[in-house]
């Protein structure tokens, strides 16, 4: 009855959570192998490409081999003492007790297994945390929710981007909301700007966020990490085979946690110093001249894209916010109201919003802050913000 009870429960708890799963977070998901990512039906770990990532695979599969014949072992000497020596055929318990043997067996024994355990695992620990000699620098920067990059040192230095989410939120839909485009074979594991490093490079990643806990991992590397706000860590890699390889964070960090992926594309040393060519130009190219005076419906059209690109997870494509979390931008008193207000907020951040000053240029702050300004019901009197205003604010 006591183990009917137990049963009852688990399954009246495992009915409850599936009925809080969100239709949406579970059906029309994509049934083929992503390419870089997870396998369907996949049981194992993810096929190695690096020497760290092998390593952990080939510990992992040493200590499932080392529980497995201690199992055996125990369960084997157990069941066989149950049949052989049981009373029905004539067999009397022992009364002994304070064995000197035994006591040294389950102690010598355990402590030579846990060395046996420990050694290749220590060895592999020590060699993930040698970030020295990197060809490669690059500073990860975790937040909500979306992964800024910047290339400290080697090839590629000066390069900064952000990477958002690149699956389209008509087919990730909403509770109670189905999606209303095919889900397609990357769905919530691609980004619009991919991580790109040479193929045989050891590349150290610096790690640190600017608002919660979010930890970098990507499987095939063999690399997690946490990056934790006001500390900075650091992990590496050396991919030996080039393509294309997805992770995600791991670490939970608010309401958009299942969308921070992570895409890293290994590439030969003339692929990637062609990529840091086209990338520097492409920046130069997007560096506004912030004394340029625009029309507000030239800012609010630049607007729109960086708001879809950094504000609407929080803030939603209506504007309306999420009640109790984050504030509804329409009809909000400091978006009607004077825009200096508005734009040390943006700027400088508040709780629970991070400061865009280091990731946003002139421009594009003040591009976004003119959308909001004249979108949705809004018609501030102060309607539009020039990049020159930015730019003094900056001072």
């Amino acid at each position: 009855m006591k183990h009917a009870k137990r049963f009852n429960s688990f399954m009246l708890g495992a009915s409850l959570l599936a009925a809080s799963l969100p239709s949406w977070a579970v059906v029309n998901g994509p049934a083929v192998d992503m390419k870089g990512g997870p396998a369907v039906k996949q049981l194992n770990l993810q096929q190695p490409v690096t020497q760290i990532a092998e390593q952990i695979y080939s510990i992992h599969n040493l200590m499932l081999v080392i529980c497995l014949a201690i199992f055996v072992a125990v369960f084997g000497v157990m069941f066989y003492s149950i049949l052989k020596h049981r009373k029905s055929v004539g067999h009397k318990a022992a009364t002994f007790h304070e064995s000197t043997a035994v006591e040294i067996a389950w102690t010598v024994v355990p402590f030579i297994i846990v060395i046996v355990m420990a050694l290749p695992a220590t060895k592999t620990v020590v060699a993930m945390k040698d970030t020295s000699n990197a060809d490669l620098t690059i500073k990860v920067t975790g937040m909500q929710w979306k992964w800024g990059y910047d290339y400290l040192k080697g090839e590629g230095e000066g390069i900064s981007f952000l990477s958002t989410l690149a699956t389209p939120r008509t087919q990730v839909g909403a509770p109670g909301v189905e999606p209303t485009e095919k889900r397609g074979d990357n769905y919530l594991i691609e980004v619009d700007n991919e991580v790109v490093v040479p193929v045989n490079k050891k590349v150290r990643m610096i790690t640190t966020a600017n608002d919660v806990i979010h930890s970098w991992t990507i499987p095939a590397f063999g690399v997690k990490q946490d990056a934790i706000p006001g500390f900075v860590r650091d992990t590496w890699f050396k991919a030996e085979k080039i393509g294309t390889y997805r992770g995600q964070c791991v670490e939970l960090c608010g309401k958009e946690h299942a969308f921070m992926p992570i895409v890293v594309n290994v590439v030969s040393e003339a692929d990637y110093t062609k990529w840091v060519d086209g990338k520097k130009k492409e920046m130069a190219a997007k560096a506004d001249d912030p004394s340029k005076v625009w029309t507000v419906d030239e800012l609010k059209q630049r607007g729109e894209k960086v708001y879809a690109a950094n504000c609407v997870a929080c803030h939603q494509a209506t504007g309306k916010g999420v009640p109790g979390a984050f504030p509804a931008l329409d009809g909000s008193a400091v978006v009607a109201g004077p825009k200096a207000g508005q734009l040390a907020i943006v700027m400088n951040g508040k709780a629970g919003m991070p400061a865009w000053k280091g990731s946003l240029s002139d421009t594009e702050i003040a591009a976004v802050i003119t959308y909001t300004r004249n979108n949705w019901s809004n018609k501030a009197a102060e309607n539009i913000v020039q990049p020159a205003e930015v730019l003094a604010a900056r001072k």
